[in-house]
């Protein structure tokens, strides 16, 4: 029979989770106190322990924390009802396997208790289960991490980055713009063993091309007209830190083997030097682009982008955990009106409820700048509809995700005319021909709407930077 130890003050819940475990075949233990518990773990084993995080005395984190020093190899699951991120990423950082939010359902506290015995078996019938964690105990700066959310979705994210932030892998974090990418990678950061080192954040898309190898690497005196002296590479100068690679799908390809060189190796060249310089960084990429296609389309390294792969996490929607939007409401609110100095202290219910309906497709950026909005504008403690300013439901973006773009509609039933008097026609190549008929008219229209910039045009296209050259190159004559 497997044995189930109950660490938790409430001696209410104690009963109900020793009852609801009794009847489903398993011997239970509770104890009151970490204290108590830990007495009762050095009497006996057991092969899942459920462990409060708010008690007096030692508390949930501290005891799981002794629990792993002493070398228990026992699955520990953290019960919270404070499912933020610190604690969620701490849990997972001090080595428990999981962690429920309270009040948690019943059918979820039976698949996640049965996952976990379910692990320990089999790491019974194979080897012992790894030891403790060897983690730093200090915790994360003040004020370091802002990644707002308690539902389903995010806690996964959480403990995920618990899990791997003290693992010196890279990380690829995908996601639409707006989704906090960055953040994530700076709670990895934060929660490293690199946390007292430099973090410098890059994003591949604003650097002009021509600067983009001095950038990242540096250069020496003479390497090219004006380098009157030798410039560290920001990858140099964050020897033994992280450096966050933005928009990393738009990295010129001859930087992108550079890059993988310094994953593999742990070496760089300066611009015009012939000295190999050793360096250790950790590399945290990100992009909001598929890069998987970026592969087939041959702009983006396969080899590079499998070693980013290691460990990838991907970062959802804001319309797809609508039930963070009043936390984030919430932090927005208390952030803005004290930067601010306004009285706003209310957010209005009308106000909330088209929050939960709008799709939202630049994401938490989009909240974050339409709640700062709000409260610039709002004269008393009241955030009412007035005040907020969201796209149109058949703006741009809307339309996309919704399909229902009346410009597209009208453009189809166009096609639908003109397609079948081109193939009465029984031109040679005429599938190529319609392809790139269309595909020149719309890069030289985003491009013309973009005021010629590249980068711009490529978002609004939603292709890569490099697809877009390719692009134009294949459209462009050399007179154009």
């Amino acid at each position: 029979m497997e044995k189930i130890l109950i660490i938790d003050d409430d001696e209410g819940l104690n009963h109900f989770l020793g009852r609801f475990f009794r009847r489903k075949g398993y011997a239970v233990t509770a104890c009151l106190s970490g204290r108590a518990a830990l007495e009762t773990i050095g009497g006996q084993s057991f092969d899942l322990i459920l462990l409060d995080y708010k008690m007096p005395g030692l508390n949930g984190l501290d005891t799981l924390k002794q629990i792993k020093a002493a070398q228990v190899k026992t699955p520990v699951i953290l019960m919270t009802a404070y499912g933020n991120t610190d604690t969620a990423i701490e849990a997972m950082k001090r080595g428990a396997y999981d962690y429920l939010v309270k009040p948690f359902e019943r059918d979820e506290l039976s698949r996640v208790v049965g996952e976990a015995l379910q692990l320990n078996r089999q790491m019974k019938e194979i080897v012992s289960l790894p030891d403790a964690l060897q983690l730093s105990d200090d915790p994360a700066p003040r004020g370091a991490l802002k990644i707002i959310g308690q539902g389903k979705k995010m806690q996964e994210i959480y403990k995920i980055i618990g899990q791997i932030a003290e693992k010196d892998v890279a990380v690829l974090i995908g996601g639409e713009s707006g989704t906090g990418k960055e953040l994530v990678a700076r709670a990895i950061y934060h929660h490293s063993r690199r946390k007292n080192k430099p973090f410098i954040a890059i994003n591949c898309a604003a650097i002009p091309e021509n600067l983009f190898e001095s950038e990242l690497f540096g250069y020496e005196r003479g390497a090219f007209t004006g380098a009157e002296r030798t410039y560290i590479g920001k990858l140099e100068r964050c020897d033994g830190g992280t450096c966050f690679l933005d928009e990393i799908g738009d990295m010129p390809l001859l930087l992108q083997a550079k890059l993988l060189r310094v994953l593999q190796e742990g070496e760089i060249e300066r611009l015009g030097g012939r000295q190999t310089i050793r360096t250790d960084v950790r590399v945290i990429a990100a992009s909001n682009k598929n890069l998987e296609q970026a592969v087939r389309e041959g702009n983006f390294r396969e080899d590079l982008y499998w070693r980013l792969k290691i460990i990838s996490i991907q970062l959802p929607a804001l319309r797809q955990r609508t039930e963070d939007i009043p936390a984030l409401v919430d932090y927005f609110l208390a952030r803005f009106s004290a930067e601010y100095a306004k009285p706003v202290r209310h957010v209005s219910e009308e106000v909330l409820n088209r929050f939960r309906t709008y799709t939202w497709p630049g994401n938490v950026r989009e909240l974050e700048n339409c709640m700062r909005r709000a409260i610039l504008l709002c004269a008393g403690d009241l955030i009412a509809e007035e005040h907020v300013d969201l796209m149109a439901p058949r703006d741009a973006s809307e339309m996309q995700a919704s399909g229902a773009d009346p410009l597209l509609a009208g453009l189809r039933d166009k096609l639908q005319t003109i397609v079948p008097e081109i193939l009465r026609l029984s031109q040679d190549h005429v599938h190529a021909n319609i392809i790139d008929i269309v595909e020149e008219t719309l890069i030289l229209k985003a491009l013309e709407a973009c005021g010629n910039n590249q980068v711009k045009a490529a978002r609004m296209l939603g292709i890569s930077r490099n697809t877009l050259r390719h692009r134009l190159k294949k459209h462009l004559k050399p007179t154009d």
